[in-house]
Order: structure tokens, then C-alpha cells, then sequence
């Protein structure tokens, strides 16, 4: 019976099972109604390329879709794996089952783009994990997985356990690959010894052909069990018509090993199994070394969310409920003992105990938290019971928020990595040619196939892309890692090399170099009754100053009456104002107090302080003072980053007095006070034309058009939720510490990706040469591009230990 493929799945048939589709010219053949679905989809969607790009790789048929689908709308599927964006849009992340080519991606991803309501669709080819948002709206999720599942895909929600089980499973098949090839060199070295013995002492025809037989035996397993993974990457690449080091070793390795099988049926010249045996194992154990460092650096990633708990204790007046996570609501009492890992941000309302913030900022030392204490997901709690008031929910936490930032980073390539990667797709194909000219310039010269062979097979096996493309993922991979330890996010790996490039670094003032907890040290009042009133308007702004006033007010009036205030206004680094009743009362600055035609004459003792000033119904009714103090490592921290030759900058909202003292405290030279949000902007973009790099560093809503107008924004964790959004790196632990750390790390990352980029072209450089010379046996050319990218490799890890020597 004659045989015929299917015209979507490319699956051969019986021509008899396969039915005719009329509908086009010429006539289209299907195994089943999904393959025709499919096919009139991408024709209907303009995506018939598709079929160009799979070229002859067979698919498997679209599923038949189930009822199942309406699970993923069900409430309890959505809030434990659907978030909410800052866009209002829908967000999850998919595994796509059935991707085996960049080919199935481009599909995946045209077709979800063009269904209306997609918002975006990502494919990581690596991994095969989606990023998808939509407008819940207009599209469901059901509707998303049958769009998947109708083009013969499946798709089911990311668990990062199962990660780590496919990451364990490629470990262990590795490993066992590489036991095989380690197995069958140790061997077949004996029998090269034996070989080369009986060479110069005499060794009979028939022994011989034993040893060449048993080198043929273990040789081949080697070749087609171990270095699987090289003929699989040539043939994607091949497909996509990259030229790539997995095709270079395939290559190398397939045509000494045809020439090994050739000499030793002919009996004409010498075989190289040992040599085929050597290249695979030894290019091999560097694959697998990268496979151990890269797994050790994306750990830092899994550290923060793996084998945490799905369950929580929720207090309910006397009684205690084990909940799930995902069901918890901001302003629930949660209780937790020894030993419990915290999931969801809070802060301690009873009780006080140690814990453990190593997994989110790396400190080693255990910290006590008391009532008011802030508590961030990740933490430990390593003795006593407390309960403390959650924050956030589950989805919105700390430890979500770090992995989110985490996986976004690693996705990302930055430019220098692009570069190098172009590069080594050229690299490639240079290097065939070269080793096609070697060919004919040998067998020209010697008029010896063997020798022309083996030399130019030495041309092919000892040059390494790998080294050249490993550089900077590598090192930018390590430096993340090892920030994240420290507390450090860098939202994309790209700016770890735009941070590194910066020269002036930009402080706001207040709680960034500050406490940011300013106390009141003086004050000038007459009669008391304003206090309340006072007190109330300060208990509506979250700004510090207004928080230090109202924290004095509480203290020294604690039976103050209560207001109910109304139109209550707050002017953006300014301060507050608002309605009472009949009486108009605004709490501020001096610059807010003009603008409300409200005249101030700033006394002697408040010159050198921060200024607040409280009115009712026009008038002055009080005046405070108040101090803020540097943080206990800001000036050594700014020290160090001025060695490493940053130009500092101040900039304030604060008079001009106070921001000069904590200036001159802190040893900074050049500063601005009294600034707007713009202004600061404006501040930014002027130093921008004058040709500088800025990095910003802020925490507050008012530093926000700074941030965005800075080339890398720098926000403590512990301000204002939107400078964190805005920014480009993300200080969890808010000290300044972790920004001269930040910037050692960036440094330390861009110079060993330089490093790295030198050493591979100058090695390609000097050996490339030297084995078209013929001075480079094959098995020799494998032990060298081999160590090549373990130097490389090895390079990168030095990032880990740059911070000790610094300290």
C-alpha cells in the first residue's frame, strides 16, 4: 500500500486513511479533522509558513479538547495562579508542551498574539516557559489553553517544583552520559597504549584488527550516546541555518569517526577511535560543568521560593484556621512559631522573636523583630510564637515580587551578550571554511587524504564558539545571583552593564541617605489647642516629616480629641491641607505656606532645621524643627563609592540650610535643595547633556520623575511602591551598603565579560593557526576547547569573590 504524509502533522499514513480536502489547489491530505483545523487556521491567520520553517520534523496531532478547560477559570485556579499586572491586565506563566524547535515557538506565539484580548504572549525556547497577559474582558483562560491546545500544543500553569525536576532529570541524564564517555576513554587508552607500543616494537595484522575492533565498540556508544546532545543542537541549527559549536564537535567528531571505520575495513591507514572517544568526553565534561554552574547560579533564584508552604495560620478572635496562602487578605492576623517560613509581608502586632532574612538580602546574623517590626515574606522565624498583621497578600509579597524580578532578569539578554553572539554565529562558518581551504592546501601538499583529514578535522575541533558565546551569560548569570544574595534586584540583566558604564551617581535626601525618621528638636507655640487638630492632619499624610510632627504631638498630647477632617489634600513634597468644619487648616513647608498667602518669618532657632509650620484659618499657630540623621552606613558607604571614582550629588526638597549640613556630614560636595519632583528631573537631564551617566537612587512618590529620567534607577525596598516600579534595581534591604555593593558587582561583571570576550578571540587567534599548521592532533584540539570554556566558566565564578576582598 503506498504511503502518504499527512500535509500538517507530516506523519506518514496508508494513502487510504488519509481524506482529500478540495478546498484548495492543489488538493490537501489529513489524517484527522484536528490536522485539517489546524492547517485552515494558519492559512485563515496568514501563519502558512510555518510549514517552511518545521521543515521535515514531524507533529503530533491536535488533541481533542475536553471539558477539562473550564477548570481554568474556576476562582480557586485564578487566584492561586493568575496575577493581576500594574495595567489592570491578567498575568500567568505557562509550560507549552510539545516545543522541540525555535519553529514551534514563532507559532505559539502568532497565534496567541492574534487572538483578541492577548495583551502579550512570550515564549522562552530554553526553558519552554510562557509569559501571558490578557485582558480578562474580552478572553478567558479556558479560551487561551483551547487556542494552544487546537494547534496541536498543551500548555498547564508553571510550578517551579516541577522545574527542579526536569532541572534534576538533565542533571542525571548528563551525568550518565558523561559516566559513559568517562568509561570508555579510561579503556580505550589502554588499548592506545597498546597500540602505540606494538607501532615501534612490531605488532601482528591479527591483534591489530582486535584492538581496532574493540576501539570501534567503545567509540561508538560515546559517540551516539554521549554526544547525542551535539547532533541534536547541529540539526536545530542546521534547520535554522546556524552554524553552531554543537555542529562544529558533531562534525569534528562524525568525520574522524567515518574515517576510523574506513581505515580499519581497508586495512589502509590508521584509525583514530581514541581520538573520536577523547573529543566527545572531554568537550562533554566542560558541557556538563556549565550545566552544574549554571543550575548553581539560577538555585539563588529557587532558594527564595522553593519548599515554602501552601498553608497559613489564620487568627479569628480565640480561634486558629489552617487556610491557604493565596486566600489571605491584607489586615488578617497570622500566626507563626519556630521554625515556620513567613510567606506573606505584615507587620508584628504581638510577640517578638528572632529571624532569619538570609534567603532575601543574605544576612547571616539572625534579627529580632518586636511589635511594630516589619516582617517580609522568605524570613524565617527561628524561636517563640508571634502573630503579626499581614500587608499584602500572597501574590503582592516580597518573596513574589523578588522571583518575579528574578526570572524577568535572567530572560533578558544585555547588548554586549547580542554582540557576542552575533559574532559567534560568523565565528562558525569562518571556521569551516578554514578547515575546507586546510583540507586542500594538505592534500595538495602531501597528496595524503588521511593527514589532510585529520589536520583540518584539528581546525574544526579546537576552535570554540562556546567560549566566545558563554562570556557573558555566564558572568551576567553569576552576578545576579550573587546580588540577589545581597539583597540587590536588577530588574534585566542589561543593566548590570548600563550600571557599570555610569559615572555620576544622584542621592535624594530623605530615606535614601537618611533615616528618614526626622524628630522634632524644636518648637515655638502659644497656646496648645492647635494640637489636635494638628495631630489629625498629620495622621493623613505618610510623608516622614508630617509622621516625626505627628509622632512628637501623640507624645506630648497623648488625651488629645479626635477630628474628623474633610477635602483633605496632600501637595506633593509640600505638605497637607484640609477642612474642619468651617476652618481651613494646612500643615507644611515654608514654600506651601506662600502659596496659601500665608505669611512666615523662619526664628533664629529653626534655621538649620527642617522647617514645619501649622495654620489655622490663615494664621501661624505653631512651628517645629526638626533633624534627620544620616544612616549608620551612609558615609562610609559614600566613601567607598567616591574611590571607586563616582561623581556624587544631593539633591532635596529640604531648605538649603539643612540640606548643606547633611551634605557636608556626609562628605558630598555638590548638591541642590529646595527642588521640586521636576526639578530634580530637570537637575538629571541637564547633567545627561552634559555627557554624564546617571544612576538615581531614591525611595519616595516624589522621586519617581527623577528615577525615570535617570539611564539606571536605584530604589530602596523599603519606600514607596511605585519608585520601586519605576525603577531598575531594587535595594530589599534599603541601606547603603547594597548600592556601593551594586556597583562593585556591576564593575566586577562588565570587566570579567571583557575578560572573557579577550581570552576566547585571542585563544581562537593562536590555536587556530597552530592546528592549520598541523602542530594539533585532534585528541589534543578536544582537551583544549575544552579547558578554553572551562577557564572561561571558571572566570565568571571569580565574581563571587570580589565582595570579600573589598571588605
Amino acid at each position: 500500500m503506498a504511503k502518504q504524509r499527512c500535509d500538517h502533522c507530516r506523519l506518514e499514513y496508508d494513502a487510504s486513511a488519509l481524506f482529500e480536502d478540495k478546498s484548495f489547489t492543489p488538493s490537501k491530505y489529513f489524517c484527522c479533522k484536528g490536522c485539517q483545523g489546524v492547517f485552515h487556521l494558519l492559512q485563515d491567520e496568514g501563519l502558512q509558513t510555518f510549514y517552511g520553517k518545521i521543515g521535515e520534523t514531524t507533529l503530533e496531532p491536535p488533541k481533542v479538547l475536553h471539558d477539562d478547560v473550564a477548570r481554568f477559570d474556576l476562582d480557586g485556579f485564578v487566584s492561586k495562579y493568575v496575577k493581576e499586572n500594574k495595567e489592570g491586565f491578567n498575568e500567568i506563566s505557562l509550560i507549552i508542551e510539545g516545543i522541540h524547535c525555535s519553529a514551534c515557538v514563532w507559532l505559539n506565539e502568532k497565534v496567541l498574539s492574534k487572538k483578541e484580548g492577548i495583551v502579550e504572549a512570550s515564549i522562552n525556547y530554553t526553558n519552554h516557559k510562557a509569559k501571558i497577559v490578557w485582558d480578562a474582558s474580552v478572553i478567558k483562560l479556558s479560551e487561551i489553553i483551547e487556542t494552544i491546545r487546537s494547534i496541536g500544543y498543551n500548555a498547564y500553569p508553571y510550578d517551579p517544583k516541577s522545574g527542579e525536576e526536569r532541572s534534576i532529570a538533565q542533571r542525571r541524564e548528563y551525568y550518565t552520559k558523561l559516566l559513559v564517555g568517562i568509561f570508555a576513554t579510561m579503556n580505550v587508552m589502554w588499548i592506545a597504549v597498546a597500540q602505540y607500543a606494538g607501532y615501534f616494537s612490531g605488532m601482528e595484522k591479527y591483534h591489530k584488527n582486535i584492538l581496532n575492533f574493540a576501539e570501534f565498540v567503545l567509540a561508538s556508544p560515546t559517540l551516539f550516546y554521549t554526544g547525542s546532545v551535539y547532533f541534536k543542537g547541529a540539526y536545530y541549527g542546521l534547520k535554522h541555518r546556524q552554524i553552531t559549536m554543537d555542529f562544529l564537535v558533531a562534525t569534528g567528531a562524525s568525520l574522524t569517526y567515518l574515517f576510523s571505520l574506513y581505515a580499519m575495513f581497508s586495512q589502509n591507514a590508521e584509525v583514530y577511535f581514541d581520538s573520536v572517544t577523547m573529543i566527545i568526553t572531554f568537550v562533554f565534561a566542560g558541557k556538563y560543568l556549565e550545566v552544574l554552574t549554571k543550575k548553581k547560579a539560577v538555585d539563588t533564584m529557587d532558594a527564595f521560593g522553593s519548599a515554602m508552604p501552601t498553608e497559613v495560620v489564620l487568627v479569628k478572635g480565640e480561634e486558629k484556621i489552617l487556610t491557604d496562602v493565596e486566600s489571605i487578605e491584607a489586615g488578617e492576623i497570622l500566626e507563626v512559631r519556630a521554625g515556620d517560613k513567613i510567606v506573606i509581608d505584615g507587620i508584628v502586632c504581638e510577640g517578638e522573636g528572632s529571624f532569619d532574612f538570609s534567603r532575601i538580602n543574605g544576612e547571616s546574623l539572625p534579627v529580632l523583630l518586636k511589635q511594630g517590626d516589619k516582617i517580609l515574606s522568605g524570613s524565617i522565624c527561628l524561636d517563640s510564637v508571634i502573630r503579626y498583621k499581614a500587608t499584602s497578600t500572597f501574590a503582592s509579597s516580597m518573596l513574589s515580587k523578588i522571583v518575579s524580578l528574578l526570572e524577568d532578569a535572567m530572560s533578558k539578554k544585555p547588548q554586549i551578550e547580542k554582540l557576542a553572539n552575533r559574532i559567534s554565529g560568523y565565528f562558525s562558518r569562518t571556521i569551516l571554511t578554514l578547515a575546507l581551504l586546510t583540507f586542500c592546501f594538505w592534500f595538495y601538499q602531501s597528496a595524503s587524504f588521511e593527514t589532510a583529514l585529520i589536520v583540518s578535522i584539528s581546525v574544526i575541533v579546537i576552535a570554540c564558539p562556546c567560549a566566545l558565546s558563554l562570556a557573558t551569560p555566564i558572568a551576567t548569570l553569576v552576578g545576579i545571583s550573587l546580588a540577589a544574595r545581597r539583597g540587590i534586584l536588577f530588574k534585566e540583566a542589561g543593566f548590570l552593564e548600563s550600571m557599570a558604564q555610569c559615572d555620576t551617581l544622584v542621592l535624594d535626601k530623605t530615606g535614601t541617605i537618611t533615616n528618614a525618621k526626622p524628630e522634632v528638636i524644636e518648637t515655638i507655640f502659644e497656646d496648645e489647642s492647635f494640637a489636635s487638630l494638628a495631630y489629625a492632619l498629620t495622621c493623613s499624610s505618610s510623608h516622614p516629616i508630617s509622621q516625626g510632627v505627628g509622632a512628637y504631638l501623640k507624645a506630648r498630647f497623648p488625651k488629645m480629641p479626635s477630628h474628623a477632617l474633610e477635602q483633605i489634600k496632600a501637595i506633593e513634597a509640600k505638605g497637607v491641607k484640609a477642612l474642619c468644619e468651617t476652618k481651613r487648616i494646612v500643615g507644611g513647608n515654608a514654600r506651601l505656606m506662600h502659596e496659601e498667602g500665608i505669611e512666615v518669618h523662619i526664628p533664629q532657632t529653626l534655621e538649620n532645621l527642617t522647617h514645619y509650620f501649622f495654620a489655622d484659618d490663615g494664621q501661624i499657630v505653631a512651628m517645629f524643627g526638626l533633624k534627620d540623621t544620616l544612616k549608620s552606613d551612609a558615609k562610609e558607604s559614600l566613601e567607598k563609592l567616591q574611590a571607586l571614582g563616582l561623581s556624587l550629588v544631593l539633591l532635596s526638597g529640604d531648605h538649603a540650610h539643612v540640606t548643606e549640613s547633611i551634605a557636608k556630614e556626609a562628605g558630598i560636595e555638590t548638591y541642590a535643595s529646595a527642588l521640586l519632583p521636576h526639578e530634580k528631573a530637570e537637575y538629571i537631564e541637564a547633567l545627561r547633556q552634559k555627557g554624564h551617566k546617571v544612576v538615581m537612587v531614591g525611595d519616595g512618590i516624589n522621586d519617581t520623575l527623577a528615577l525615570s529620567s535617570s539611564e539606571i534607577a536605584i530604589a530602596m525596598g523599603s519606600g514607596a511602591d511605585v519608585a520601586v516600579e519605576v525603577s531598575d534595581v531594587v535595594l530589599t534591604q534599603g541601606d547603603m551598603r547594597g548600592l556601593y555593593e551594586a556597583f562593585v558587582i556591576a564593575r566586577k561583571t562588565l570587566r570579567i565579560v571583557k575578560e572573557n570576550l579577550a581570552f576566547s578571540l585571542l585563544y581562537n587567534v593562536l590555536t587556530v593557526p597552530l592546528a592549520m599548521s598541523g602542530y594539533i592532533i585532534p585528541l589534543f584540539a578536544a582537551l583544549s576547547m575544552s579547558l578554553s570554556s572551562l577557564v572561561v566558566v571558571g572566570n565568571a565564578m571569580r565574581i563571587k569573590t570580589v565582595l570579600k576582598r573589598k571588605e
